[in-house]
Order: C-alpha cells, then structure tokens, then sequence
C-alpha cells in the first residue's frame, strides 16, 4: 500500500504577508492562490525538487492551531541555500553539525519552524 505526503497545511494569521513570505523570501514557485467561495482564499506553495507541498489559506486550519515546528527541507548545499535564504531577508540561524548532519534553522511570520538538513556541505558557519 502506498502512502505518499502531498501536502502539509499551516496555520497562518495573513494570508497574503505568508504567501509573500514563501514566495519572495523562500523563493517557492507559486501552484495556486483560489477563492473558492464563503470568504475562503487557499494559497498553494511548493519548495522547489518536492514533491510535497504547502499551504495555507482562511479555513483550512482550525483558528486555535498552534504553529508547527520542525518542517525539514532537505538540502544538498547549506551554506549557499543559506546565503540564499539571507539574501532575501530570512532570519537564518547559523549552521550546526548535529552528528555529521548539518542545520540551519528559520521562522515564517507566524512561528512556524523549518530545518535545513544536509548530509554534505561545511558543518559550521
């Protein structure tokens, strides 16, 4: 039996500050921004080389959910993935070795946590 994960939903509190964060600052392509119907706008983001993707809108989430932590995105260079993510304005913390795996870690506007992992690259920064 198959089971494949295609999508995580995030509680957000700004549709529209999330999206832009995942699109300008993340740089994640953009699958879809929709209005449904009944006051419901559903954004759809996908980090690049995934196939799982994020997403975030008015109803999806119940208004009590707290924000989820510890999101991988797997990388193969931290350093320039890093680099990248600093260069857009993301609030990155250093690069740690945590057994010969190394990370970094950020926050989206709403205290949702993503780690970077990465098996090869520099262990430090």
């Amino acid at each position: 039996m198959d089971m494949k994960l295609e999508l995580i939903p995030l509680p957000v509190s700004d549709v529209s500050r999330s999206k832009g964060f995942s699109v300008d600052a993340l740089d994640f392509p953009l699958d879809h921004d929709v209005e449904p119907g009944n006051g419901m706008r559903i954004v759809e983001v996908t980090p690049p080389g995934s196939a799982c993707s994020t997403a975030f809108g008015t109803g999806m989430t119940r208004p009590d959910a707290g924000p989820v932590h510890g999101i991988h995105l797997v990388v193969d260079d931290i350093a320039a993935v890093r680099r990248g993510l600093r260069a857009r304005g993301v609030d990155i913390g250093a690069i740690r070795d945590l057994d010969g795996v190394a990370y970094a870690s950020f926050s989206d506007p709403d205290g949702n946590t993503w780690e970077l992992p990465s098996l090869r690259g520099p262990r430090v920064s």
